[in-house]
């Protein structure tokens, strides 16, 4: 066993019939007892990740999608900021989905993010995602109005039908090659206050805090059974959910870079092998080279 999947696969949930939310310890380090342990590894995984997005980018067959949900403070955008730093940006594309826009609640609630997938070659991070339409839209049932769907079509089974859409969805992207690791930076809440408090007495973290953040923490029983149910709906092999402990910085960073390595590994991706044509055609223009200034 590997590193990265030593590392990654007790978090990783296949098939998430099984999965409950009271099993997963936001404050678990794994095997990382020390930060230091943890940005060894962390350093290693960047390393690894850097050279698995060069043959991604060379092969230009395959695509991945990184999709991180969280509760906020949870620190998505310090995994993408530290878990992403030595990836090359020409092959990397990072979308922030906030409040739909007017253009967006005139389409499906699938169509933003459809239009925002990787290229192949491409890795794509989602800073949230589809995913929000089964969780805040199911704690704000209200905000189903701003879409304007038809009456007809809300009914009591709609959670069971977007998780429905979303499996065929992914499963169509699994098959055409769009690889989805999708991970869920699990937080306590007490651990978000005090990531909250410290916004809150830092200056120079003072834009990150929002009184609606607070606002949300009211709802937060509602949200952990919305997360449960969002990952047990919507865990497949092609398409598993990673709750990731969050509590710690440093492991979480550490984790997503591992799951992110294990299964790019998985891709065997390679550069592109040169047929006996292009090598002589290659040969034709070094010789052509060498007999030039």
């Amino acid at each position: 066993m590997s590193w990265a999947s030593k590392l990654s696969d007790p978090y990783r949930i296949d098939h998430g019939k099984k999965f409950r939310l009271k099993d997963s310890d936001p404050a678990d380090t794994g095997y990382c007892r020390t930060q230091e342990h943890a940005q060894e590894l962390l350093d290693k995984g960047i390393a690894d990740m850097r050279g698995l997005q060069d043959k991604l980018y060379a092969q230009g067959k395959w695509a991945v999608l990184i999709i991180l949900q969280a509760m906020d403070a949870a620190g998505k955008d310090g995994v993408i900021k530290h878990v992403m730093s030595g990836v090359n940006p020409q092959g990397c594309q990072v979308y922030p989905f906030k409040q739909p826009s007017l253009e967006d609640l005139n389409h499906d609630y699938m169509w933003r993010a459809n239009r925002r997938l990787p290229e192949r070659g491409h890795i794509g991070i989602f800073n949230r995602s589809y995913y929000e339409e089964v969780l805040v839209v199911r704690v704000h049932p209200d905000l189903l109005k701003n879409e304007r769907i038809p009456d007809e079509l809300i009914g009591k089974n709609i959670w069971q039908d977007r998780f429905e859409d979303i499996r065929n969805a992914e499963r169509h992207l699994a098959r055409n090659g769009i690889m989805i690791l999708k991970f869920f930076l699990n937080i306590s809440k007490k651990e978000q206050k005090r990531r909250f408090l410290e916004r809150l007495d830092n200056p120079e973290k003072n834009w990150k805090f929002s009184a609606a953040d607070v606002r949300e923490r009211e709802f937060w029983d509602e949200y952990m059974t919305a997360y449960e149910k969002m990952i047990s709906a919507t865990s497949k092999k092609h398409a598993p959910w990673y709750a990731v402990p969050a509590d710690n910085k440093w492991y979480t960073r550490v984790v997503v870079a591992a799951a992110i390595v294990n299964a790019m590994e998985a891709l065997k991706v390679s550069y592109p092998e040169v047929s006996p044509k292009e090598r002589k055609q290659l040969l034709a223009a070094r010789k052509e080279l060498e007999g030039k200034k």
